[in-house]
């Protein structure tokens, strides 16, 4: 009897030790595919940030951006591009803390957060801006003349809102939840928005002088402490392309270039993120004589333009992956989380240098398997799903122009070329040659194996 009583408690030991295991496991699984979300941006310090500078051109966000600010007696107003998830948002933020030990008091904001990204007019930008700079100066300067300026707007703009709004001159805190409603209300309501924008324009020119009393007084009140104020409006890269053939402009080109002046007015440092697309058109030159050169982030090489594999590149994207995968446990190593090396280096190549991209793979990967490690099978499906996204992305009479840009390296300036590199199906990339930095083009991995591609790559290659 004594004998049968320690033979179930052995058993009920190890199966309780089988099971602890098999809880650890779905923990460690659900830790590691939370850590790869492909949305958030970095924030200064974060032990996951790797410094990719070298595989990206030799670019440096602080000297790109951060010395003109800090070395010019003028305001500066710049311009900064490059792909949407190539990691702009985390560089900027490091660009936010860098100016704050310069003494420079910084306003940062992503404009998604408040504005609808495909139907953004210089109007919503300016309204952005104005309630985060009251949000933000509210104890270092007066912002009751801003809450008078929405207050005589509403009588119109209540209507096309229907939103019930009661003003308040004592309480500030009402006045800056004012700004986030009209800003609301635009994002929410597609068949008001024209309106309201419309309104809004007609009195910009009072907006801005308004908001340059409330930013006169707030440098008076900081100078003992801050040598500026700074504003940087992230993820305006991110707005939608409207072209019209009519007029053969964008509203790209209505927002940085027709309305130009008007971003200009601000009297403080601005820095705004703008589409890659009409940074490498035949409106480049056009921006550079309004806002100075304009910086770009470009991808992480993991080919050459030869079309060799590039192993620094690829081992900074395995960095990047072995840091995340560290922060959960630094115990855990990549073959427990990887089958091997061979699923690590396809999830990087197929990524094309792409961040967001590669961490997309890596989670999609991760929802497909049952039991760590990935294995081929698992990281192949998520490439095969990637895959179909882009191929749904082009247009029947894109294939040819994409065989085009996979043979010679470049893109011309036209529409068909910008709305491909737009949609990140061209990815843009800096080699750099005897200190010069030399641009090149190439479309994405993932587009390499479909069909269509081929064909067209075949007949172009044919002549």
């Amino acid at each position: 009897m004594l004998s049968t009583l320690i033979y179930n408690m052995i058993t009920f030991n190890d199966s309780f030790l089988f099971i602890e295991k098999i809880v650890m496991a779905q923990d460690l699984h659900r830790q590691l595919y939370n850590m790869f979300n492909p949305f958030n941006p970095l924030e200064p310090g974060d032990l996951a940030y790797v410094d990719c500078q070298e595989v990206r051109g030799d670019g440096d966000i602080m000297m790109q951006l951060g010395s003109s600010i800090v070395l010019s007696d003028q305001l500066v107003y710049q311009l900064y591009t490059g792909h949407r998830g190539a990691g702009k948002s985390t560089e900027l933020k490091r660009l936010k803390e860098y100016l704050e030990k310069k003494d420079f008091y910084v306003v940062y904001f992503a404009a998604g957060d408040d504005l609808e990204e495909e139907d953004i007019q210089h109007t919503d930008i300016l309204l952005a801006c104005t309630r985060y700079l009251i949000e933000a100066l509210k104890d270092s300067a007066n912002a009751n003349k801003l809450v008078d300026w929405l207050k005589e707007r509403w009588k119109s703009l209540e209507e096309l809102a229907s939103t019930e709004i009661s003003f308040d001159q004592a309480n500030i805190e009402l006045g800056i939840s004012q700004f986030a409603k009209v800003t609301a209300v635009m994002k929410s309501s597609p068949s008001t928005r024209q309106k309201i924008q419309q309104e809004v324009e007609k009195h910009t020119p009072s907006l801005i002088d308004e908001l340059n009393k409330f930013l006169a007084e707030a440098r008076r009140k900081l100078s003992d402490r801050y040598s500026g104020i700074v504003v940087i409006a992230d993820n305006l890269d991110r707005i939608g392309l409207v072209f019209d053939q009519a007029s053969q402009r964008s509203n790209h080109d209505q927002i940085f270039i027709d309305r130009s002046e008007q971003l200009k007015r601000l009297q403080c440092h601005m820095i705004y993120t703008v589409p890659i697309s009409m940074v490498y058109s035949e409106r480049a030159t056009i921006l550079e004589d309004r806002f100075g050169l304009i910086h770009s982030l470009p991808m992480i090489m993991t080919h050459t333009p030869d079309g060799r594999e590039y192993q620094f590149g690829i081992d900074k994207l395995k960095e990047l992956i072995e840091k995340r995968i560290h922060i959960v446990s630094k115990k855990l190593k990549l073959n427990q989380v990887f089958q091997d090396e061979k699923v690590i280096k396809d999830l990087c190549l197929m990524s094309g240098g792409h961040v967001r991209n590669l961490i997309l793979l890596i989670r999609i990967a991760l929802e497909r398997t049952k039991t760590l490690p990935v294995s081929h099978k698992e990281a192949q499906r998520a490439i095969t799903e990637m895959r179909k996204t882009y191929r749904n992305a082009i247009n029947e009479n894109e294939w040819q122009t994409l065989a085009k840009v996979y043979l010679s390296q470049q893109k011309s300036n036209s529409y068909d070329y910008n709305k491909l590199l737009f949609n990140r199906c061209i990815l843009e990339y800096h080699l750099v040659e005897n200190d010069n930095i030399k641009p090149w083009y190439n479309i994405h991995p993932l587009i390499f194996d479909i069909e269509e591609f081929q064909r067209a790559l075949e007949k172009e290659e044919n002549g």
